[in-house]
């Protein structure tokens, strides 16, 4: 038996300060992924494999991260979600279904308050994006003790050589994912991801039922074992956004994709049926 493998064609474009990297592989409804921090278009390797038989999967590099460029200053984040855009009508997409994982959330979640009624299906694993848990009401006591006892587990973890958004089940259980995760995370080298990070923070602002006006179901995916960003901030925000629904992968750590991507691509699959 003869097996075909789907169609796949990379390419960039022109930003006005940088250039974005992107990967098109199978046929169907568009879903675009957007990767965090630790990331790039390589990231989803388990979701393009998987989906790619049914859909058109764009996987593409914020800017800043490799082989995309960035702006002399460094990316900004506030453009990100402009990034997407321009990508989404350079290939001509249309409406599209969008996977977002950790710093992508903030692409994501901004992209669709943007482009309301366009994101037919909007997955956020491991993130909130710019949406702040911190608004709902009676959540702040909860969000310090889970901050400060991530804090202890991620300097235990950098001390071991674990990357934190990998985590220590990966590392333990799938030494070679973890080690591919950290081969990722490497190539975008001489980005200073701290002062990322510290930009996304700052854009962490806006109350959760911001999202409303985005017109589109959203599915929270959680890492149990996050020590990245809380497990439980979708589950605070869904009851306040119409379409919201929450699904826990409970012994994944931030990065789920990537750690136990069967049972994440099986949430995925199932949520997007649903929308048609």
């Amino acid at each position: 038996m003869h097996h075909t493998a789907p169609p796949r064609r990379r390419g960039f474009f022109e930003r006005p300060d940088c250039r974005i990297a992107y990967e098109v592989t199978g046929e169907g409804p568009p879903i675009v992924f957007a990767h965090g921090l630790g990331g790039g278009l390589m990231s989803w390797w388990q979701q393009v494999a998987h989906f790619a038989q049914h859909y058109t999967c764009v996987a593409f590099s914020h800017r800043g991260f490799w082989p995309s460029t960035a702006p002399e200053t460094g990316p900004d984040p506030r453009d990100y979600a402009a990034d997407l855009a321009a990508l989404v009508d350079e290939l001509g997409l249309g409406d599209v279904r969008l996977v977002c994982q950790s710093m992508g959330g903030w692409t994501g979640v901004e992209y669709a308050i943007a482009r309301p009624g366009r994101v037919k299906a909007l997955v956020l694993a491991a993130t909130t994006g710019s949406l702040d848990p911190s608004q709902v009401p009676g959540a702040g006591p909860r969000l310090a003790a889970w901050q400060a006892e991530a804090n202890r587990a991620k300097a235990d973890l950098l001390a071991r050589n674990i990357l934190p958004a990998g985590g220590a089940h990966m590392a333990a259980t799938q030494p070679a994912l973890h080690h591919l995760y950290a081969q990722i995370d490497a190539a975008s080298a001489g980005l200073d991801k701290e002062a990322v990070r510290a930009r996304i923070s700052a854009m962490r602002i806006r109350p959760p039922t911001d999202l409303i006006a985005a017109r589109c179901p959203v599915l929270f995916i959680a890492g149990g074992e996050d020590v990245v960003l809380p497990p439980f901030a979708g589950a605070l925000m869904a009851p306040l956004i119409p379409g919201a629904r929450v699904a826990p992968i409970v012994e994944a750590g931030h990065s789920a994709y990537f750690e136990c991507a069967e049972p994440f691509n099986a949430l995925v699959d199932g949520f997007f049926a649903e929308q048609g």
